[in-house]
C-alpha cells in the first residue's frame, strides 16, 4: 500500500470514528470537500499543510495519518512536503501525558512555510543537524544552526525557513493527551 492509500485509509477511519461527514470535516478544516474525497480515495498527493489542517480538525497528531514504520536512513518513502518543509515520520511515542511524533525534516533553501495552529497545547522542538533555520513565532522567530535546538508553541501560527541553503533537522511535535 502506498503513502496516498495509507493516508486516505487513515483519514477516512478517523473521520468516520468521529462521526463526521466529508462536508463537516471539510468545513472544520478549511480543506475543500473534493480535495478531501480525493485524499481519502488515495488519488491525491497530500501536502503537509493539508494534513495538518485535517488532523487538527480531527484533534489528532499528524502521525495518526502517516506510516508507523520508521524509514531507513536516506529513504524518502513516506515523506510529505509543504511549501518549504519535507517531513518523514521516524518515530511515534504515546504515553498517558502526550503523543510525540518525531520527524526527519528538510527545510528548502529560500522558501518559507507558515504553519497554522495545531491542537491546543502542542509544542515543537527542532534540533538542527546542518544548515541554518529560522523557525517559530512569525513575530519573533528564532535562528538556529547545527547542533542547536529551539522549542516553540505550535498551537499558534508558526513558520519555517532556511535563508542560506537547505537545513536538515529532527523535529519533535508533542501533543498533550488531554487535547486528543
Amino acid at each position: 500500500m502506498g503513502l496516498n492509500d495509507e493516508v486516505g485509509r487513515r483519514l477516512r477511519a478517523l473521520r468516520t470514528m468521529r462521526g463526521l461527514s466529508l462536508s463537516e470535516l471539510a468545513r472544520r478544516s478549511g480543506v475543500g470537500k473534493g480535495t478531501l474525497s480525493e485524499l481519502e480515495s488515495g488519488t491525491r498527493n497530500p501536502t503537509l499543510e493539508t494534513l495538518y489542517a485535517l488532523t487538527t480538525a480531527l484533534n489528532q497528531p499528524l502521525g495518526a495519518v502517516l506510516s508507523d514504520d520508521p524509514p531507513h536512513p536516506g529513504q524518502h518513502e513516506g515523506a510529505v512536503s509543504g511549501r518549504a518543509v519535507t517531513a518523514v515520520l521516524v518515530e511515534r511515542h504515546e504515553d498517558d501525558d502526550a503523543v510525540t511524533d518525531v520527524f526527519r525534516i528538510t527545510i528548502a533553501a529560500g522558501a518559507t512555510q507558515e504553519s497554522a495552529a495545531h491542537v491546543a497545547g502542542t509544542s515543537e522542538t527542532l534540533v538542527i543537524l546542518s544548515g541554518t533555520a529560522v523557525v517559530g513565532d512569525p513575530d519573533a522567530p528564532s535562528t538556529v544552526g547545527p547542533g542547536a535546538s529551539v522549542c516553540w508553541r505550535a498551537d499558534t501560527p508558526h513558520l519555517y525557513s532556511a535563508p542560506h541553503g537547505d537545513a536538515y533537522g529532527i523535529l519533535f511535535v508533542r501533543y498533550p493527551a488531554a487535547a486528543l
